[in-house]
């Protein structure tokens, strides 16, 4: 049988569509042959790497995964944490290399599961797939006799009919069904994950490799199980997974955007944003202005340290002060 993907085409996810296309013009408009890409790149695979490995709960900071892919010493953590990191790092470098691969076979998924699983797996071999029965919470995936020919299904729809709708659709559905078969023994969230990023890869999506859609699933791990499991309680229809996902996207668009910003900042410096640094652009772009008190007390940092926040915001040309001494208050930047 072949595999067909039940959804509908909801007012919801058609508006989100549609959103994710304006920020995605606006994005790549923005970052054709400028200097500096690399750096950019870098920064979101170090975000890629962090959101996944620690969605699995993998303990290092974006800070300690950042150290890690530049070759520095770690003092106070273990070694599968490490190996975990650095697999996935190679994973991602594995995916950009294929990024416009037409066909994926079997053996390119064994490829990138031995990558991502090499020395941190608890049960079975990586680049296999599993030949026992698992259990992720309450979902019991298909017997491990099918698990070949499932994916044989998968693969057939991934390299022909997925290029029937849009990649912000196929890169969902791609990941649902693959967790849903779960083919290996262990290592198959971090591997559905990229291969949801594989096919924005492929499909021109995300061309500049600039997109860190797994911080999303990373900041509200419980809402993003519970989506997938959502699929299963309605009948395997998709549709609320597609728009969870594409809701996500958008999001992770918004931030590539004000990173963009931040990096195409003309000084010597580029400005790579902390998360605290995202969070106050985003109130700021929802509140329009804030003062310094509204400042710490929402960010729950102290005067000193929203002071630290904003600073390289201001350097940056990202955020600008309006008013005086006593009254003044902070905004995003008019360009």
């Amino acid at each position: 049988m072949a595999y067909e993907p039940q959804f509908s085409i909801s007012s919801r996810l058609l508006s989100l569509v549609e959103m994710i296309a304006a920020l995605r013009e606006r994005i790549q408009g923005a970052s054709v042959e400028l200097s500096w890409i690399p750096a950019l790149q870098k920064d979101t695979r170090t975000r890629n790497v962090h959101a996944s490995t620690a969605i699995e709960g993998n303990p290092l900071t974006l800070e300690q995964v950042r150290a890690l892919e530049e070759g520095r010493e770690l003092v106070a953590s273990d070694g599968r944490s490490n190996r975990e990191v650095l697999n996935y790092f190679a994973g991602l470098r594995y995916m950009e290399k294929h990024a416009m691969k037409k066909t994926i076979r079997h053996e390119d998924l064994f490829a990138l599961h031995r990558i991502l699983a090499d020395s941190v797996i608890d049960q079975g071999t990586a680049g296999s797939y599993r030949m026992i029965q698992v259990r992720v919470g309450k979902h019991f995936p298909p017997a491990a006799v099918d698990v070949s020919g499932l994916m044989f299904e998968l693969l057939d729809w991934w390299n022909k009919k997925s290029r029937d709708v849009s990649p912000v659709l196929s890169s969902a559905i791609l990941h649902y069904r693959f967790e849903h078969i779960h083919p290996f023994a262990d290592g198959n969230g971090r591997t559905g994950r990229a291969l949801a990023l594989w096919e924005l890869y492929r499909r021109g999506f995300d061309s500049h490799h600039i997109f860190s859609v797994d911080e999303y699933y990373w900041e509200n791990r419980p809402g993003y199980y519970a989506a997938l499991d959502a699929v299963r309680v309605a009948g395997e229809d998709l549709t609320g997974w597609l728009e969870y996902c594409a809701e996500g996207l958008r999001l992770t668009l918004e931030k590539a955007w004000l990173r963009v910003q931040a990096f195409s900042v003309k000084s010597s410096e580029k400005l790579v944003l902390r998360p605290r640094q995202e969070r106050l652009l985003k109130l700021l772009r929802d509140h329009g202005s804030m003062s310094p008190a509204d400042i710490w007390k929402t960010l729950d940092v102290s005067r000193q340290g929203s002071m630290d926040l904003l600073r390289p915001l201001m350097t940056a040309k990202l955020v600008e002060k309006v008013g005086g001494k006593k009254t003044g208050r902070y905004m995003l930047k008019q360009s």
